[in-house]
């Protein structure tokens, strides 16, 4: 074997694995069926750490259960991700001075087409390099034919059942994308602001009101002043009329109770077009409604001399003008929640507009119920109450989008607006034939479907649906679904509901919902950070192996990853030690004779506990699996291959190969434990890390044509010898004190030692004497002797019930140990004085992530425990 070259061994197994169809479901009925649906990424992404992270969490699993004896599918696709690719192009057009609306509708969805097949299959490539084993044949497309139409029988059989309708409401609006956007699509920022108090002259009489803003340049469109109609202060005024500043216009006084008279003034400016609030008041009061913005929110021609500014420059000019003419009252600063569109993070505005709707409550009742009842089980636990909390108080979806590119709405009006919906334009021509008596020349909607309409249909919609198939019936409903949490609203709750609305069925049995990765100071990964690492960069400089095991040692269901280098180094470090250990044993299985029985085999104590280590791994591996602790799983099988097999069964197994006769039987024994261990641990391991463990396989099998295919290893319970692990344990831990006064007194490991026992418990002393050969290989024990005479200078640990001395005459200098403590010691203190006052910071504790806090308070814990460590080897050599 040469040098572990990750990429060379990436790039050849993946293209056998796809060419061999490694990846698809086998087709045997037999097997139990085990379905995945990946999250589809937007057609314009990119790979992302997030990403590695969501299909790495997938790809174990479904490379375990496809070991288990599963028939897998983990079906694979995009997002036609609606406003994110039409911005993506709209920026294309731009380079070349273009605009959407030069080229006209089917133009431009015509250059988004050549947009996604240029560039749609980027993020495709880049998930083949973590290892994701899907069907690749399988591939769909949100918007393509057979989705489109399921798109269109749900909305339309929603429409008919009276839980999709149409209607002039107040909706969030998106100024730069130009269309609605659902309450789910708000990001809520807090941001420091001003309120600004103004006032109000009353018509016909001396005095004003002072009314209090934190959006003066929507006061244009002011229709009303409101008080509450119990307020003693304002009752008199009731029914008057107020002079809206600037504008002039005569304004109405109304009452009403959702006006709080405690909170400032006890008086709101009403303007009904651009607040949900004064859009209700409206309803019942009657104000008149006036919009003072364009789509894009400039002042429109309502706006009086403003027209034509943006809604920001004319918030200065207004505040200009009040001040001018003395009725700027007051600013004070406040601190208020400010909606941004979570895709171009532009600040919304509220606006009045005909949209679609979905009604909620009536698909919600489900959806909590078949949570509340363990149906579908949510992981961690703790997202059950989120997303009770949304669908015990879910509101109406906005379903329709401003935009060209996506699901068009399938409607249809009449000369005279009369409404029709239908599938296409021929079942809509048959109905308005049968509604109105003849056929009227139809004008089809130019609304789109928001993007999570179609992706709320993904489980099924991508198995046929419709239509009854074979893989609705085999793999549907499926069994896992791993996300962020950030979609739960957006994604799997609706998924929930419209399976369970049109299939009668859950979607799928269990949710895992992953963390964030963070950067090593607790702080989202974001381009204008800059702390997002180039994912390519680092799948290239380690390996996706290391990548992929890094984060699944690292992941705890839904627990945020803090991400460094660092933690990608040891998964780097391992799958070198893997690729060494695998060099050593392959280079040593020279004259091992295949036929061997094992009944003809000599197993020593080494022997009898690696074979029980390795029963242990595997049963606890899998039950930690059929949980998804993936963790968990990681960290016994590293620890299981690292350090049972690699640091300590290794180097045992050397002391009997090396200048041993081929022939001889502890030699062969020796070579068949290497052999079989090494093929299991790398089968315990191929989920996590699938490229490397193939290539050392290949290398070892005695069948199969890939270790992606053959069984995952299972507890046997014949070789499990718990008495076994116990000694061979107590002998680590002889060997681990030996290395620690080794250590302790800076005793090189080239230097063999004697070492004096003192026992009256015959079991550990005969296990110590018995295996000298151990203790010589693993601590350079020269020789065990029974002890007569407490030494003069000895290192000294009780291991179990027996004395255990290391003989320190002639091995050590007590001056120059004291100095090296001395300097130590100071050391310490000083990086320990260090954390402490950071510690005792308020504005750090105050300021920093609990992540870095709590990273201090480990890096504190440690320090202590160092310094005690320290101080014990003083007050030894002093004595």
């Amino acid at each position: 074997m040469d040098k572990y070259n990750p990429l060379d061994i990436e790039q050849k197994w993946y293209k056998i694995w796809e060419e061999n169809g490694y990846f698809k479901p086998s087709k045997d009925d037999k097997k139990p069926a085990y379905t995945i649906v990946i999250p589809p990424p937007n057609v314009t992404g990119v790979l992302h750490m997030g990403h590695v992270l969501n299909n790495t969490i997938q790809d174990v699993v479904i490379r375990y259960k496809r070991m288990k004896g599963y028939d897998t599918l983990w079906q694979t696709g995009t997002d036609h991700a609606g406003i994110a690719t039409q911005n993506v192009v709209e920026r294309k057009l731009a380079e070349s001075n273009l605009r959407k609306e030069d080229l006209g509708r089917e133009e431009f969805i015509k250059k988004v087409w050549e947009w996604k097949e240029k560039h749609g299959g980027i993020i495709t490539k880049q998930q083949r390099r973590i290892g994701n084993s899907v069907d690749w044949e399988r591939e769909r497309f949100t918007m393509d034919e057979g989705l489109s139409e399921a798109v269109k029988e749900v909305f339309v059989t929603l429409y008919n059942q009276g839980l999709i309708y149409k209607g002039e409401y107040m909706v969030n609006w998106c100024p730069r994308c130009t269309t609605a956007l659902a309450d789910d699509e708000i990001n809520h920022i807090d941001k420091e602001g001003n309120i600004w108090e103004i006032k109000y002259p009353l018509k016909d009489e001396e005095g004003y009101l002072i009314v209090a803003t934190t959006r003066p340049e929507t006061m244009l469109g002011d229709t009303g002043i409101a008080v509450n109609p119990e307020d003693e202060r304002y009752k008199h005024l009731i029914g008057k009329m107020a002079i809206l500043p600037l504008m002039n216009r005569e304004i109405p006084i109304v009452a009403d109770n959702y006006v709080d008279m405690e909170f400032g003034t006890g008086v709101v400016k009403m303007t009904p077009a651009h607040d949900p609030n004064d859009f209700e008041v409206s309803k019942r009061t009657g104000l008149e409604i006036i919009n003072v913005f364009t789509k894009d929110a400039k002042i429109n021609e309502l706006g009086g001399k403003y027209q034509g500014m943006d809604r920001f420059e004319a918030r200065k000019a207004v505040l200009k003008d009040l001040e001018e003419e003395g009725l700027l009252v007051n600013v004070k600063k406040h601190n208020h929640a400010v909606g941004h569109c979570y895709r171009c993070k532009t600040i919304v505005e509220p606006r009045i507009s005909d949209q679609w709707f979905v009604k909620m409550q009536p698909l919600a009742k489900r959806a909590l119920d078949v949570v509340k009842n363990g149906e579908v089980k949510l992981t961690p636990k703790r997202m059950e109450k989120r997303y009770y909390n949304w669908l015990e108080n879910i509101r109406d979806w906005t379903i329709s989008r401003q935009i060209w590119w996506g699901h068009r709405i399938p409607a249809y009006y009449t000369p005279n607006n009369e409404l029709i919906v239908a599938k296409n334009i021929e079942e809509a021509k048959k109905i308005c034939v049968e509604k109105f008596g003849e056929e009227l020349p139809l004008r089809e909607e130019t609304d789109v479907l928001d993007t999570w309409f179609s992706s709320a249909l993904w489980p099924f919609s991508t198995m046929g649906w419709p239509e009854k198939t074979r893989d609705l019936e085999r793999y549907f409903p499926t069994d896992l679904l791993v996300t962020g949490d950030d979609i739960i609203f957006f994604w799997v709750a609706r998924m929930i509901m419209m399976s369970l609305h049109f299939l009668d069925t859950i979607p799928f049995k269990e949710v895992y919902f992953t963390g964030i990765i963070r950067d090593e100071i607790g702080r989202k990964m974001s381009k204008s950070l800059g702390n997002a690492p180039d994912t390519l960069a680092i799948l290239d400089k380690y390996g996706s192996d290391a990548v992929r095991f890094s984060f699944m040692y690292n992941t705890s269901q839904g627990q945020d990853i803090l991400f460094s280098e660092k933690l990608i180094e040891m998964g780097h470090t391992f799958a070198n030690k893997i690729w060494n250990a695998s060099k050593f044993v392959i280079s040593n299985l020279e004259g091992f004779k295949e036929d061997i029985s094992i009944l003809d085999l000599d197993f020593k104590l080494e022997d009898q506990w690696i074979l029980s280590k390795l029963q242990l791994a595997s049963r606890n591996i899998n039950k930690e699996m059929e949980e998804y602790n993936i963790d968990t799983s990681a960290k016994i099988a590293y620890e299981f291959f690292r350090n049972d097999f690699c640091d300590w069964y290794l180097e045992i197994a050397k002391t009997r190969i090396y200048g041993v006769d081929e022939n001889d039987i502890d030699r062969q024994t020796a070579q068949w434990i290497l052999r079989h261990v090494l093929d299991n641990g790398l089968r315990l391991l191929h989920p996590f890390m699938p490229f490397v463990t193939e290539e050392i396989w290949q290398k070892i099998k005695s069948y199969g044509e890939s270790i992606m295919l053959v069984e995952y290893p299972e507890e046997d319970k014949g070789l499990l010898n718990l008495e076994v692990i116990k000694e061979f344990d107590y002998l680590k831990e002889v060997v681990s004190s030996i290395r620690n006064i080794r250590a302790e007194n800076n005793i090189s490991p080239a230097k063999k030692i004697e070492i004096i026992i003192d026992s009256e418990d015959e079991n550990e002393k005969n296990l110590l004497l018995n295996n000298l050969k151990v203790l010589e290989k693993l601590a350079n024990v020269e020789s065990i002797v029974i002890l007569t005479e407490i030494p003069k200078m000895a290192g000294f640990r009780i291991v179990g019930n027996t004395k255990v001395y290391v003989s320190l005459c002639g091995l050590i200098d007590v001056s120059k140990e004291i100095e090296k403590l001395n300097k130590d010691i100071e050391k310490v203190k000083k990086e320990l004085e260090r954390t402490l006052s950071k510690l005792s910071n308020e504005a750090f504790i105050m300021k920093a992530p609990k992540a870095v806090i709590d990273k201090e308070n480990s890096i504190k814990n440690e320090l202590e425990r160092k310094l005690e460590k320290l101080c014990k080897s003083m007050d030894l050599y002093k004595n």
